[in-house]
């Protein structure tokens, strides 16, 4: 690669480092290239891409970007799966958890979600969370139901007092009979 090159890809990487809130790096070893195609469709449906980077190369972009935290990620073969901004975080987690438990090759090393560095096990436990519309509709169902129970605290003296009321009754009928 000539010199001209390398210098137009550190700063390529360097610029996405910067823009992007939300990251992850891998260790994608032996995966083959189908493997690889097949992974990068799936967080392409999630908003990510997912690039090969050669360490060097890397470690100087992310120097230049200032991204110090992600240096010891960069050993090995190494990939990272870029977030866009309006990507599933829980989506790529995801599928980079089912590829790496199916294909036993593919690690997750750590990254970057939301400007905040995490580590491979935290990743993990994003992984198993549901999706972004069960949690929205979890949400929706939360705060739809505490105006269910302040109605039900305000009406159940009153039905009570109902209740009573119609147990008097009947009793004051069964002794007039």
């Amino acid at each position: 690669m000539l010199k001209t090159d390398k210098e137009r890809v550190i700063a390529e990487l360097a610029e996405r480092l910067k823009e992007t809130e939300t990251l992850v790096v891998t260790d994608y070893r032996g995966l083959t290239t189908s493997d690889l195609a097949e992974l990068r469709a799936q967080l392409r449906k999630h908003g990510a891409s997912f690039s090969i980077v050669k360490n060097t190369l890397a470690k100087r972009a992310a120097e230049e970007a200032g991204a110090t935290n992600l240096l010891e990620l960069f050993e090995g073969p190494t990939a990272i799966a870029f977030l866009e901004s309006d990507g599933d975080p829980i989506g790529v987690a995801k599928v980079l958890g089912d590829t790496a438990k199916a294909t036993k090759i593919l690690s997750i090393r750590g990254g970057v979600l939301q400007g905040s560095e995490v580590r491979a096990d935290q990743i993990a436990e994003i992984a198993k969370l549901p999706p972004e519309e069960v949690l929205r509709a979890q949400l929706v169902g939360a705060i739809a139901a505490a105006p269910t129970a302040i109605v039900g605290l305000f009406t159940a003296p009153l039905r009570d007092v109902v209740g009573v009321l119609d147990a008097r009754i009947k009793q004051l009928e069964s002794q007039d009979q």
